[in-house]
């Protein structure tokens, strides 16, 4: 298992522009090549160059765990052969299109914004081959921004409540832990990207806050 500290094209919140599992990661084709290689070498899979919605925050707009991927309707057809050659993908219509930023997900389960409705609940469950329930994080419905997942542990917003935290370690299955990241930052998911084998933090985390993301991931060097 491996642990790293790095920035995306000068910015320290690598989970807006990567989407990361366990058989590949996602990320646009200005990810630096720097970038790319730190990614491989802690997390052990090759980074997947494509836009999404002809954008480049790929980490907020895609959902992916080992089973599926989930994009909103707004994916161009080339966009969707990327992914494919990946994973199956689905695609659901919905007014909460970033949907990397609306669902924390990994094998075991998935919660997602409140605002989405019964049909795209049961979409994403379906696509993912998980359970998926509403929730949310420190009050938060963009749950994909304010925790960050792996099929190891979770490792969510410092304000999250007693409640949230058992409902997120009850539906995903693994233990959670509250942190910042990026010296203050709570919304970790937008800052941190990992999988079983390593994680990737912004280069402005503390070494006390990395600490506490590696105790939460179970992620020991």
């Amino acid at each position: 298992m491996s642990v790293g500290r790095t920035l995306f094209g000068g910015s320290p919140y690598l989970g807006v522009y990567l989407r990361v599992g366990e058989t590949a990661a996602f990320g646009p084709p200005s990810t630096p090549g720097v970038v790319a290689r730190e990614v491989e070498r802690a997390l052990g899979i090759e980074v997947v160059r494509t836009t999404i919605f002809d954008c480049e925050v790929v980490g907020a707009l895609v959902v992916a765990n080992s089973n599926g991927i989930v994009v909103g309707e707004a994916i161009e057809d080339g966009e969707r052969k990327v992914l494919e050659a990946v994973a199956p993908v689905t695609v659901v219509r919905t007014r909460q299109s970033a949907l990397g930023n609306n669902v924390l997900a990994n094998d075991r389960g998935a919660l997602v914004h409140p605002e989405l409705t019964n049909d795209e609940v049961a979409a994403i469950g379906t696509a993912l081959h998980v359970p998926a329930e509403r929730g949310t994080i420190a009050g938060l419905g963009t749950v994909g921004m304010a925790g960050v997942a792996t099929n190891q542990g979770v490792v969510v917003h410092p304000k999250a409540t007693d409640h949230e935290v058992a409902k997120v370690e009850q539906l995903l299955g693994v233990p959670v832990h509250r942190s910042t990241a990026n010296f203050g930052v709570p919304v970790v998911g937008a800052c941190v990207v990992a999988n079983a084998r390593g994680m990737l933090v912004g280069r402005p985390t503390t070494p006390v806050e990395l600490v506490h993301i590696q105790e939460g991931l179970r992620i020991l060097e």
